[in-house]
């Protein structure tokens, strides 16, 4: 039978400081390098998930060292060689930075994962690295299953992107560019949706001196080495989201601690939205703390940039004092799961009103009502789902273990939480 969690409901303002593992964007982009350094790296405080074990499994099999040590990884570059399977799970990570490492591999490397993997785009990349000269096996289809024939380099040089379906395209080829012959000039062949998440690749890249420099038309990366460094990841502020929608929906209080003085984590957006929507929102010693006064105000806003927010951003917005409209956000429909449409789906169960735009959703609050919610695989669905539970009695979620994606201990940390405010 498929698991159902119940999301507490409460009538009580939470009053809780939080601690979050490091951010799983961060935590794949430093895999990634440091497979590719010139020395071995110590990761501090990464974050252990599917996302991230599935990443670091696929570097071992193509020849990595990724070790655990005391919670951290010892991450030791070797040859890149294949054969080599690799399960991408249904990481967006994984299926788009990994098949630029497997070009540098010698050999073979086949790549596939969930059935929603397969739905993923990634024509962009397919066609990318064809353009470079990497032979790429995959029926025409532009999607995973497929095998990368590595040969142990690859040239490089100038290169035009259709990076309109994820930014993750574009940060895949940019992590490896260094070790290409002639480096990467990357020019994109139209926009790019969530913009943050390449500029969170280039600054990781500058942090371990690649040479990388924006161009009118994208961003060129020059070829050298890429320094081994210890790093220290910040927390997943994306993960914070339903934490501090928490206090915004119950009058309460929430404090994530250690949350960075500057950062290209889309998530760091979070205190200017929820402040929109109604939060008072401050940074104290000990992180970000946000106080809700328990009224929610509607959100009009252009996520185009911060896209992942959008569930629990989406779930305030059915619980507000008027309507929301939130565009955009397109490119959601290629993720996890279509996440309009299933967004859609969610609201409406809970007595909102939604209408589906091209590029986002316009959310009527109506009267709140109890219902069994489907996760659709989709680890910010059960995010969405457990602010909705806080408001809406009734409310039920089924496969929570999606969230294993990015934070597998939620419900108990939510649970944890709310029991600080009893």
């Amino acid at each position: 039978m498929t698991p159902v969690w119940t999301p507490p409901h409460t009538a009580t303002p939470v009053d809780a400081v939080v601690a979050l593992p490091g951010s799983k964007s961060l935590t794949a982009r430093a895999l990634v390098l440091a497979a590719l350094a010139d020395g071995p790296s110590r990761l501090v405080r990464p974050l252990r998930a599917r996302d991230t074990d599935l990443m670091a499994a696929a570097l071992r099999a193509l020849g990595a060292g990724v070790e655990e040590d005391a919670g951290d990884w010892l991450v030791t570059p070797g040859p890149l060689r294949g054969p080599a399977e690799v399960d991408a799970g249904l990481a967006g990570t994984v299926l788009r930075f990994l098949p630029p490492v497997a070009a540098l591999a010698t050999g073979p490397v086949r790549l596939d994962g969930d059935p929603r993997l397969r739905e993923r785009p990634n024509a962009g990349l397919v066609a990318a690295l064809r353009d470079l000269g990497v032979e790429v096996e995959d029926g025409g289809r532009g999607r995973a299953p497929f095998t990368v024939h590595g040969t142990g380099r690859v040239r490089g040089g100038a290169v035009t992107v259709d990076a309109s379906e994820s930014s993750q395209i574009v940060s895949g080829l940019l992590l490896t560019a260094a070790r290409f012959e002639e480096g990467l000039d990357l020019a994109l062949a139209g926009g790019v949706p969530s913009m943050p998440h390449v500029e969170m690749t280039v600054e990781a890249l500058r942090r371990r001196g690649v040479g990388v420099v924006a161009t009118d038309r994208g961003w060129r990366v020059s070829p050298g080495p890429i320094t081994a460094r210890d790093e220290l990841l910040e927390p997943d502020l994306s993960n914070a989201a339903p934490f501090l929608a928490a206090a915004l929906v119950t009058g309460g209080r929430v404090t994530v601690r250690d949350w960075p003085e500057a950062t290209t984590q889309p998530g760091g957006r979070l205190g200017e939205l929820l402040g929109r929507m109604g939060a008072s929102v401050a940074r104290t010693e000990e992180g970000l703390r946000v106080t809700g006064t328990g009224a929610v105000r509607p959100l009009v806003a252009d996520l185009g940039e911060v896209g992942e927010l959008t569930p629990v951003l989406a779930a305030l917005c059915a619980l507000a004092d008027g309507r929301s409209t939130l565009t955009g956000i397109g490119h959601l429909r290629g993720h996890e799961t279509d996440r309009l449409q299933a967004l859609d789906e969610v609201l409406t169960a809970v007595g909102a009103t939604v209408q589906q735009l091209p590029d986002g959703l316009v959310i009527d609050p109506g009267p709140p009502r109890p219902a069994r919610l489907d996760s659709y695989a989709d680890h910010r669905m059960v995010h969405a789902a457990a602010v909705l539970g806080l408001a809406v009695d009734g409310v039920e979620v089924t496969d929570p273990g999606a969230v294993s994606k990015t934070l597998p201990d939620f419900p108990e940390r939510w649970a944890a939480m709310l029991g600080a405010g009893h």
